[in-house]
């Protein structure tokens, strides 16, 4: 446990230094910010590295590991419909609770004064994450060909950027990128693992990976889509 928090220690510290040093430059060269804003952000910077150095510890020592026992024992059930509807739990819930797409939704609706708010903002982005991480799963259990599903989302997603608002395709494009961070990207991707070792007859690195990148057209194909509808 140790050894692990020094090697997260050390991560932690080569992605977040460099921030801190740059804004540090800025700060007395032309930025001039008041002294009790940028003490707040010197501390906001310290409680950022101890909570990154947490999450990423946890994500190792107990994430990853139960991500991949869950599934292995779901393959082993030989049940699609229950590899499936634990995907889509999955999809949902850990995409509630990502911190870039709560981040996200709270200045959209900051930026909207409400139009938009950010609870139901969020909500649309999990159920567009949970949807896709279906799909992502029915791809390791089928085999069908990943190249074929990419051309159709796309192809799908371009379509859709045409019909829907305007306003609305920076914000779906945004939400696709905030999805698959570090509390969804890991447990989504870690199941998959776990399912696709059980399954036999076919590369681990073929079935599981990408399911990250499917999960996040999601979002945008579901806003785009909501866009569309109330044009």
């Amino acid at each position: 446990m140790i050894a692990l928090l020094k090697l997260k220690l050390a991560e932690t510290l080569r992605a977040v230094v460099p921030l801190i040093l740059v804004s540090c430059v800025l700060q007395f060269t032309f930025v001039n910010a008041p002294t009790e804003v940028f003490l707040q952000y010197l501390m906001g910077c310290a409680f950022v590295t101890a909570g990154l150095l947490l999450l990423l510890t946890g994500i190792d020592f107990g994430i990853l590991p139960m991500g991949r026992f869950i599934g292995a024992k779901l393959a082993e059930k030989r049940a699609l419909s229950l590899i499936l509807i634990v995907a889509f739990l999955l999809g949902f819930a850990t995409t509630v609770a990502e911190p870039d797409v709560l981040v996200l939704a709270a200045q959209v609706g900051d930026a909207t004064q409400g139009t938009l708010p950010s609870r139901p903002m969020v909500y649309v982005i999990a159920l567009g994450v949970a949807i896709f991480t279906i799909i992502g799963f029915l791809r390791i259990v089928v085999g069908y060909s990943m190249r074929w599903q990419l051309t159709v989302m796309y192809a799908l997603m371009l379509v859709l950027t045409l019909l829907a608002p305007g306003t609305m395709i920076p914000l779906a494009y945004d939400a696709g990128s905030v999805t698959t961070g570090a509390l969804a990207g890991p447990v989504v991707l870690a199941v998959g693992l776990g399912v696709s070792s059980v399954i036999g007859g076919r590369s681990t690195m073929d079935d599981a990976f990408g399911l990250l990148g499917v999960a996040s057209i999601g979002p945008i194909i579901v806003i785009l889509t909501i866009g569309w509808l109330m044009k």
